[in-house]
């Protein structure tokens, strides 16, 4: 099981990442074969399905969000623990409410 305290500091260090606009330390969350799935990769990469896979193409992805919105803020909410995943409830773009499964 993932550790209430190993969460935390993943979770503080995604946010941290996204909020200085550091597009490396984004992606150091993430693993090269990832499978990444977003309604916003619909709406940013033109993917119908939502889903991007490799790190190549989410680094391309997270580039272009970070364009799209120089704003772009999360705040951190609730972190939710379990045997191998972490779910991430935060504020995003536009106020969204989102959760992110990691």
């Amino acid at each position: 099981m993932i550790s209430a305290e190993r969460a935390a500091q993943f979770a503080n260090e995604w946010i941290a990442a996204w909020n200085e606009h550091d597009l490396e330390k984004i992606l150091s969350h993430y693993a090269d074969e990832i499978e990444f799935t977003s309604p916003f990769v619909v709406r940013l990469f033109n993917e119908p399905s939502g889903t991007l896979r490799g790190k190549d193409r989410l680094r391309a992805y997270f580039a272009k969000g970070l364009g799209a919105y120089p704003d772009l803020r999360f705040e951190l909410f609730q972190i939710l623990t379990s045997l191998q995943s972490v779910v991430l409830y935060y504020r995003s773009v536009k106020n969204f409410l989102a959760a992110e499964l990691m």
